[in-house]
Formats: structure tokens, sequence, C-alpha cells
């Protein structure tokens, strides 16, 4: 069976981010539905890389994955891999399997090797996108609490990124974190996200004044790039360090394995090359006792299902991401969508990822041109005051 067309379909979801959609369909007329990862301001870079593949990938059998991707990388990129060559390959792999698991009459987890449990955990993230202080914060988690989610990642840091951070910067991320602790109570676990903001001296000394709330996991502390930096922070932490949303290769998630640099990976089915990429590095995690917790800042329809499924069919699978913020503009999209209940994912049954889409509810919700990004001047290099 050849794949006959590709098309990508940008679609906003009433919010600061266009998500790219992939529909591929067969020669036969069966369709599946891909996502890939978009960053702000940077979407049509990975538009372009699909529409630049698409004669390449069009005739080609829709069960020849491994190979599609080699000449892909091998032909087609020159062996130069990029991370948004991989977030379009990665979209127009998931629509593939999609395809595959409704000709095969399986849901894609039943052909990556069955289901290791019966619904798949969830953390919720994004809840805090509209706190502009403390109390709000704090308003907003007791809120996504009462909703059944009982685990919350959010990023206690404020202001721009940078390497080195003022004390006071760092006192106000731990009170950040004290007082979500205290509106919560013990029960509720917590997940920190640093985005890769600090200098793992100071990544460690974060970790150390913080541990004392009984924080889940600490992903990103420090930048990815070296992996003996990030190893450096988790070996003097008793938080759990999280890295690999940044990452999207095997020869890349290779060095956090061989260097101990951290104890769970959290790869995004939607950048690291698709659902097979991701399956086998879960698989190379877990002799050395490293989780799999997948990014998914993604559609609630699309990449949810295709997080979903790598998570049933992954042993040392260990909690995923849901974006509470993101579920409101994209749920009306899905005509078949994941279910989701109380922190809890549960994964379609149906054919393929056992979803579908609403092409016209798509169309309604266009391409937003949402204009420069307001970025740091030297000036804003001080932090200011009452940063909290």
């Amino acid at each position: 069976m050849k794949i006959s067309k590709i098309t990508p379909y940008f679609f906003n979801p009433r919010s600061s981010r266009n998500l790219l959609l992939i529909r591929v369909e067969a020669e036969d007329g069966t369709y599946g539905w891909g996502e890939c990862y978009t960053s702000p301001r940077k979407e049509r870079v990975v538009e372009m890389f699909i529409r630049e593949m698409t004669p390449y990938v069009i005739g080609r059998s829709v069960f020849d994955i491994r190979h599609t991707w080699k000449i892909m990388f091998d032909d087609f990129a020159v062996r130069r891999g990029s991370v948004d060559l991989s977030c379009a390959w990665s979209g127009i792999e998931i629509a593939t399997w999609d395809i595959i698991g409704k000709i095969a009459g399986l849901p894609v987890y039943k052909m990556l090797g069955g289901a290791n449990r019966e619904k798949i955990r969830l953390y919720a993230n994004g809840w805090a996108d509209q706190a502009r202080d403390l109390d709000e914060l704090c308003d907003a988690a007791r809120k996504t609490v009462a909703q059944g989610w009982s685990a919350l990642k959010w990023d206690p840091f404020s202001g721009p990124w940078r390497t080195f951070i003022a004390k006071r910067e760092e006192d106000a991320a731990v009170e950040n974190v004290r007082v979500l602790r205290e509106a919560v109570g013990p029960g509720v676990e917590l997940l920190i996200d640093a985005h890769r903001r600090v200098a793992p001296q100071q990544a460690i000394f974060f970790a150390r004044r913080v541990e004392s709330y009984g924080i889940m996991q600490l992903e990103d502390p420090s930048l990815a790039d070296n992996m003996d930096l990030v190893a450096q922070t988790r070996e003097a932490s008793s938080i759990p360090i999280v890295t690999g949303e940044t990452l999207y290769s095997k020869e890349q998630f290779i060095q956090v394995f061989e260097r101990r640099a951290a104890d769970v990976i959290n790869p995004d089915v939607t950048v690291a090359g698709g659902i097979l990429a991701c399956m086998e590095i879960a698989a190379m995690a877990e002799p050395y006792g490293i989780a799999f917790s997948p990014h998914n800042n993604n559609t609630t329809v699309v990449g949810l299902a295709a997080t979903l499924h790598l998570a049933m069919a992954s042993p040392n699978f260990l909690i995923g991401e849901y974006f509470v913020s993101l579920a409101p503009g994209c749920d009306p999209i899905g005509t078949q969508r994941p279910r989701v209940e109380n922190g809890w994912g549960h994964v379609p049954d149906t054919p393929g990822l056992g979803i579908d889409v609403d092409i016209d509810e798509v169309l309604a919700w266009p391409y937003q041109d949402l204009g420069a990004r307001n970025l740091r001047h030297p000036e804003d290099e001080f932090p200011k005051e009452g940063c909290v």
C-alpha cells in the first residue's frame, strides 16, 4: 500500500502557538493523522520541510517506515539532521502508523507489543499560565486538583532565561515552591520544569533548597548540550532529574544513558522521530533503570493519542504530560479523541490511533501571525525588584 498524498494543516487553538497537523493518505483512500511539534514563530520552517520531503515520500509503502526515514536522512537531508527536520518527519511517521493500524484492524499499541497497563497516568501542565502572583498560582493549583489531578508541573522561575541568576530570583523560585506545596498539601505530586534556565551549580543549590517539599521531578535544570553538566546536577541532587525534550535522536539519548545524566527521559513523539523512534529510545533507557515520561505540548487529539499509545506499550513508562490549557481549544477538532478523566488517559482501542479530526473545524482556526516576540535587551539582564 503506497502513500499517495500528504497535507499539512496549521491550527491555532485560541492560543499563542500555531500547531501543525498532517493528514497522510494511502492509495486506497485510507488516511491517518500525525502532528509535528512547533516552536513559536518558527512553525513555517517545519511546514517547509514537510512540503520539500513530500515528493520523496509519496509512492513509498506505508509499511516501510524505517527505510523511508533512512532515505530522508541519508539522501534528502544528506545526513545533516536538525530538530525541524525531525519534527516534520515525526508527523508523517505518526500518520503512517495510524494508517497501518487501520489496515491491520488493530490499535497502534497492540502493534508495538501490546498493553503494559490499563490506563495512563498524566500530570497537568499549563494550569499556571495565567497566574500573575502567588495567590493566583495557588488558586489555580487548587482548582486543578479539584478537577481530579494528582500531579502538577509548572515553572517556578520568573523573568528571562539566563545561565546565571541573582540570589533574589532563586529565593523567589524557592518561595514559589513552598507556597504551592502548602496550598495543595502533601498528597499532590509536584514536578518542576526549569526550562534549561541555570548553570549546574545554581541548579544544585536550588534542588537542595526545595528537596524538603517532596518534589517528584526536576526537569531540565540546565542545557542538555553538555551532558556532563547535566550529570553533575543529577549526581548532587536527591530529586530525580529529567531531560530529553530538546533531544531528538538515539545518538543524543545514548549520551544521557552512558553518562548517567538523568533518572527520567522525556522525549516528545512529535519531535524525536515519531512512534517507532521513541519506542526505541524508551527501550534503550530501560537497562539503565531510567524511566520514560514523554513530553507532550501538543494537541489533546493527535499528539496526545500518539503519546498514550507509546505509554501503553512501554514497560518503563512513568507518567505523561497533559496541557489542560490547550484542551478547550483543541478538543473541538477531534470527532474521535482520547478520553482523559481524573488525571488518567484512556487509550482508544479502535484501529490506528483511534482518533479523527474535523478538517472544517481546523480550517476555522487557521494560522495566526503572532508578531515578533519581545526579546530582552541589555538592560533586561538585571532582575527587577519584587521578582516573584
